[in-house]
């Protein structure tokens, strides 16, 4: 049994009194940061993440195991798709950077490859930072960093993230690079497909900006992070590399707002009951207990993106709210939260008339009615329209 929180300790002991005793913290990646823009309203997953807690033991323990990831063969797929695209010292990525975003400059004709090797994260994100720097002041010159490692500061704690590469260009900006194994045909992807990668870009790019930041000398501006990234897939069905470039600003405006939201963590974790802990080792009634003490704000598109998405499902339907059927129907219903609810307000029950979801409520019931009704047995159908 973990000792009890106390108020006004360190962010950082709460969190991992949070976590649980001799749990190592499970580090944040671009998609769990990116997977926190998609839905900004979880306080749940806000303080899981930011604590640490590893979400598919959780998710085990509490009896509804996560199928949420990639397969083997589409990890496979990818690595070797990647592969080629970065082979030849990255001929063809620079050639797309090139084609799709800076045709002003001189064509790749080669470039610098830095070895980007260290010993744990912290060297390998130190090995980056200087190679940027580098990089930035070899004017004229193509740069590829081959799987950079980028620090980003996360509720007082350093997320280490991998992007697949970043590029600097002979004017000395920055572009991050997503290679992706979804197809692109004819010119376009899926669009929620292209958004998740956006979103995972956007957090590439505030890392890389803070990384610009540190660099700035009196002599010299912060290099620029651009805010247009190279989407790399294969071309329709084939295995060649296409590429098109993805505005991001949207996507960083969000990830930004919600990893300030998660810098006051300790704003959540002080309204939490005391002793609660997350360690999937405690009872499961005690864990369950704590789970439910932090509320969630369940959506279908959370089964793509978080672990604990059929724990959240199963209460989300349990309590009948409308958020398990979509955010738009939410949206839709105003102050209406519950099924019950729009169903009363349906038939005419509850609800202010004057309300326009109310409003659109009850004429959807007359015409269910009326349909209804002229199906009943003995209705006289419709004269159908003769036929010349």
């Amino acid at each position: 049994m973990p000792p009890p929180r106390k108020r006004g300790t360190a962010l950082r002991q709460q969190l991992a009194e949070l976590r649980g005793p001799d749990v190592p913290a499970k580090a944040l990646d671009a998609r769990a940061l990116a997977a926190l823009a998609a839905n900004p309203g979880c306080r749940r997953r806000a303080i899981l993440d930011g604590a640490g807690v590893n979400k598919a033991a959780l998710a085990g323990a509490l009896g509804s195991p996560s199928a949420f990831g990639q397969s083997q063969f589409a990890l496979t797929r990818g690595n070797a798709f990647e592969a080629k695209v970065k082979a030849d010292g990255g001929a063809e990525l620079l050639r797309l950077v090139h084609e799709r975003l800076d045709r002003s400059a001189e064509p790749p004709a080669q470039a610098r490859v830095p070895e980007l090797t260290a010993i744990g994260p912290e060297g390998r994100t130190a090995r980056t930072a200087l190679a940027l720097r580098e990089a930035t002041e070899a004017a004229g010159e193509w740069t590829l960093l081959d799987h950079p490692m980028l620090a980003l500061d996360v509720a007082g704690s350093p997320a280490f993230l991998e992007p697949d590469a970043v590029v600097v260009h002979p004017d000395g900006t920055w572009t991050v690079v997503e290679i992706k194994s979804f197809p692109m045909l004819d010119g376009s992807a899926d669009p929620a497909k292209v958004g998740a990668a956006a979103r995972q870009a956007a957090v590439y790019v505030l890392a890389l900006e803070q990384v610009a930041a540190r660099l700035t000398q009196e002599s010299a501006p912060a290099p620029e992070v651009r805010d247009r990234v190279l989407l790399v897939c294969p071309k329709d069905f084939s295995n060649l590399p296409t590429a098109s470039a993805v505005d991001i600003r949207k996507q960083r405006a969000v990830t930004g707002r919600q990893l300030a939201r998660l810098t006051r963590v300790q704003d959540i974790a002080e309204t939490l009951p005391e002793g609660t802990c997350f360690d999937p080792a405690r009872p499961a009634e005690e864990l369950t207990a704590a789970v439910e003490s932090v509320p969630a704000t369940y959506a279908p598109e959370c089964l793509a993106a978080c672990e604990l998405a059929f724990h959240c499902r199963d209460r989300s339907r349990a309590a009948g709210a409308v958020t398990s059927l979509g955010r738009s129907v939410r949206a839709e219903l105003g102050g209406l939260t519950t099924v019950a609810d729009v169903l009363a307000a349906a038939r005419g029950e509850a609800g202010d008339a004057a309300d326009p979801a109310v409003a659109a409520l009850r004429r959807a019931a007359e015409l269910r009615a009326e349909a209804l009704s002229a199906m009943a047995p003995g209705a006289t159908a419709p004269e159908a329209p003769a036929c010349h």
